[in-house]
């Protein structure tokens, strides 16, 4: 089933992005491409691979007008968390 032109639901998160926490709303996601990433939870083994391909080709998705959301179960602080502590 595709998804595409499907409206989001209203919602609001906290997210950590460029070194601070911001809050997130389906407005992000209006008029732009979108991928979004589903992984268990940071400092797992998904972190080191996927992510960090991700992040590798962050700047080629940015030029194309696609904005990359990570999408895990764990807090805003977690991310902050992970982000502080790896490598990539």
């Amino acid at each position: 089933m595709s998804i595409i032109n499907t409206n989001i639901p209203d919602f609001k998160a906290t997210a950590f992005h460029n070194g601070q926490f911001i809050d997130l709303t389906q407005k992000n996601f209006q008029g732009k491409w979108s991928v979004l990433v589903f992984y268990p939870a940071d400092f797992t083994f998904v972190c080191p691979t996927e992510l960090e391909d991700l992040a590798d080709h962050y700047e080629t998705f940015k030029k194309m007008g696609v904005e990359i959301y990570g999408v895990s179960t764990d807090t805003h602080f977690a991310h902050k968390a992970w982000h502080d502590t790896s490598d990539a």
